[in-house]
């Protein structure tokens, strides 16, 4: 599929309901983008130190925006005293990013062992090695922890750790960015209203 370099943002031809739109830009992004599933995600600790780290979108639906990862880490304990976060996708060949504001809660355990199911052998393993976040002597004792995580698994299936799963970012805001010559960029943001449904609006750049 060839787009045009830029592509203007009109509110009015936008979805009524964000997350089909997102969906209308992710099919256009998985065209031009190597990995469309990298988003960063913004936390902050309880008090109000904020943090942002690049990890995978590994699901999304009408519920909200799903990642996982160790529930001992930095995010995760971020996420235990301040359970709210922000999602930012970027796609860079088309100018576009997406802004998502809300409140994040764990999935449920079966849709993490589903996850955790799918993934690689040496991913699963790396899980149950890592102590994420916490400081190590050296890339040697890491190792170590892998290859004693192979010893023990060996031959057999590699249970979900459970300090390990997934979250779920809830969205209570959407907004969508469009790049514009000279700086005059396109912006839409989408609250929700009582009642149900979202609100467009057009924002200056």
């Amino acid at each position: 599929m060839t787009l045009p370099r830029w592509i203007p943002l009109d509110e009015a031809s936008l979805d009524a309901d964000p997350f089909v739109q997102f969906e209308r830009w992710w099919e256009e992004a998985v065209e031009v983008v190597r990995e469309p599933e990298a988003i960063c995600v913004a936390t902050a600790d309880a008090n109000g130190q904020p943090r942002a780290r690049m990890v995978l979108l590994r699901s999304r639906d009408e519920r909200g925006f799903c990642f996982f990862t160790n529930y001992d880490s930095r995010k995760g304990h971020d996420l235990e005293e301040n359970p709210r976060a922000s999602i930012l996708w970027y796609v860079e060949p088309l100018g576009r990013q997406v802004r998502i504001e809300g409140a994040v809660e764990q999935v449920s355990e079966a849709e993490s062992d589903a996850y955790f199911a799918s993934r690689p052998r040496g991913h699963q393993l790396g899980a149950h090695a890592s102590r994420q976040s916490q400081p190590i002597g050296d890339r040697t004792a890491l190792e170590e922890a892998v290859a004693e995580e192979e010893r023990r698994f060996a031959g057999a299936a590699v249970p979900r750790p459970t300090h390990w799963g997934g979250y779920r970012l809830v969205p209570t805001l959407f907004e969508l960015w469009q790049h514009r010559e000279d700086r005059i960029h396109d912006r839409v943001l989408y609250t929700p209203v009582d009642g149900g449904g979202w609100e467009r609006r057009r924002h200056q750049p």
